[in-house]
């Protein structure tokens, strides 16, 4: 069985090992995408169950093929060896989710579904590694139920398929998932892009209040901030629904959508068609904030790494000699595609080891290392981080620790050090599974440990609120990078205080700080209790909407002699910047 990794690969430089490669999130993830056609090798099709297709919305064939797809994929591709019987087993307990009656045994050569009832459907059972006939086995006793049990007859194919594989992958771990046709669609949206018009908007009691128009989108030219969009493609705005609007407004890439839109000085809306095209949600923000260039990173999709490149590149034009150095604000990020982090990585280092991947399928081991020129020319870097900085944002964070590139600011990071790699079902849902683990460039696993700043920041204000596991949010717009000034120093009068006191505690116990690394980087990743005291000495606090973390890394950009210092806190006394 194979899969087709769709892969973007940045304009510059990505050195791997093998051609094929994973993506990972904390909760959305790259795509082994491929629809169910010839587009994918997934093997023969099965052959016809012999039950027949019902007409309540339940076609075993699709659901025999759907089943048969996602076996295959999980006991091919998760991390750890499982077999088929476990996992159609697991799965057909999830239907007591639809009708809580439901009893899934397997016993004697037979795989049954009971009631308190009776028996409602038996099958043979297959041979434990069979995963084509485990999935006829399902469709057959899911069949067969549906004959008897009321709920399982009125539930639809999705409520079926959704019951099977949230059991399934609930027993796997937390980052494997299954999404359903309309939500896969909205993920792939999220990493790729889609059709769109390109534009921000709020719902009002008149419509779509337009918040920005992005430069370059389609809207460009056409939509102006302030207008009223009261109607798409005739349908009235006012009464819709968030997913209603959405999908109005997007469509496929060169089609046209008329809006009505309500403008300033004109009496009646004018009619204004716009030719959609690709809209990739934004994900970086540069703000110029006196010499220092603060750069947002809310998640990593296809052109994140071209995003950072291009702030960069923006900060260094707009300052010149007076760019003092970049702070990468990664606070909140949970992740996104494994070759923009290590895209963005790369970005800052000119050679040497970022990230190596490491899981049971051969295709999962993998290793990356930068190459070429350092955008930033050698520029001091700050990395801020806290509680729900995961995944690619932890890949980016530990590259640049180890590899002394920059001073870590925050709490510890979130701890998802696994890679997840996304399978396209037949039924265009998509099963995220878990089959790698990703480590530093020094070989320490991540995944339930996470990064541990230089300078911890956890206690430095005055509620930090326990970080929560990271999700992922979707913008219809694209990946333009916005600049602003701040007028504004981000450290005032206290929270200066505060950074002085911060660097002078840590200044005092910087002669533990090289065994605590060295614990950091050296406990095995099956103990887990002591990778969880070890994370106790900076919590992994929510720390978005911290100043402080801000005002520490300009401090260390102002000072860099502070910087040095810093920076071998974590990489030796004599370690230069590379």
């Amino acid at each position: 069985m194979s899969f087709r990794q769709k892969m973007t690969r940045p304009a510059h430089r990505i050195k791997r090992t093998a051609l094929v490669v994973a993506a990972l999130t904390a909760a959305a993830c790259a795509p082994s995408e491929g629809p169910t056609s010839s587009a994918v090798a997934a093997g023969p099709v099965p052959s016809a169950p012999h039950a027949v297709d019902r007409s309540d919305g339940f076609a075993v064939r699709e659901a025999e093929r759907v089943f048969s797809y996602a076996f295959d994929a999980i006991t091919d591709r998760y991390i750890d060896g499982v077999t088929a019987r476990g996992v159609a087993v697991e799965g057909l307990r999830g239907l007591g989710s639809i009708d809580p009656a439901v009893a899934v045994e397997v016993e004697g050569g037979r795989a049954e579904i009971r009631t308190p009832a009776g028996l409602l459907a038996s099958v043979a059972a297959p041979a434990d590694d069979d995963a084509r006939g485990w999935a006829r086995a399902v469709t057959e006793l899911i069949a067969g139920a549906r004959g008897t049990s009321p709920q399982l007859a009125a539930a639809g194919r999705e409520d079926i398929y959704e019951a099977v594989f949230d059991a399934t992958l609930a027993k796997l771990d937390m980052f494997s998932r299954y999404a359903g046709a309309e939500e896969a669609r909205d993920h792939r949206a999220s990493r790729n892009g889609f059709g769109g018009i390109g534009i921000r908007y709020v719902k009002n009691e008149d419509g779509l209040l337009v918040k920005d128009v992005f430069e370059d989108a389609p809207s460009d030219g056409l939509l102006f901030v302030d207008d009223v969009i009261v109607g798409v493609a005739g349908t009235p705005t006012v009464d819709l629904e968030t997913k209603q609007i959405k999908d109005l407004l997007r469509g496929p890439i060169d089609s046209s959508v008329t809006l009505s839109v309500k403008r300033t000085g004109i009496d009646q809306p004018v009619q204004v068609p716009i030719r959609r095209a690709l809209v990739v949600p934004r994900t970086v923000t540069l703000t110029l904030d006196h010499d220092v260039a603060v750069i947002k990173i809310s998640s990593f999709n296809q052109r994140t790494a071209s995003g950072v490149d291009t702030a960069v590149r923006q900060a260094r034009a707009g300052l010149g000699a007076s760019l003092r150095g970049i702070v990468l604000d990664l606070r909140g990020n949970p992740g996104g595609l494994l070759d923009q982090a290590v895209a963005v990585s790369d970005l800052f280092l000119t050679d040497g080891p970022i990230v190596s991947t490491r899981g049971r399928h051969p295709e999962s081991r993998q290793a990356y290392a930068a190459r070429e020129d350092d955008v930033a020319a050698g520029l001091p870097v700050v990395v801020l981080v806290d509680g729900r900085s995961a995944s690619s944002a932890e890949i980016v964070t530990a590259a640049l620790q180890d590899r002394g590139r920059a001073v870590v600011v925050g709490t510890t990071s979130y701890g998802k050090g696994t890679v997840q790699t996304v399978v396209r079902l037949p039924n265009d849902g998509e099963l995220t599974l878990t089959w790698s683990r990703f480590h530093s460039p020094s070989g320490y696993a991540l995944h339930g440990l996470g990064v541990m700043p230089a300078l911890c920041t956890a206690t430095a204000d005055s509620a930090p609120q326990v970080a929560e596991a990271p999700g992922t949010a979707h913008e219809d717009d694209d990946a333009v990078v916005p600049v602003t000034h701040s007028d504004v120093p981000a450290a005032g009068e206290d929270a200066g205080r505060t950074v002085e006191k911060l660097i002078a505690s840590r200044a005092a116990a910087a002669g533990s700080v090289p065994t605590q690394y060295a614990q950091w980087r050296s406990t095995p990743i099956e103990d887990t209790e002591g990778r969880k005291r070890l994370r106790t000495a900076c919590p992994p606090v929510n720390h978005a909407d911290s100043t402080v973390d801000l005002a520490v890394g300009e401090r260390l950009i102002e000072d860099r002699g502070l910087y040095s210092w810093a920076l071998g806190l974590t990489h030796g006394a004599d370690t230069a910047a590379r």
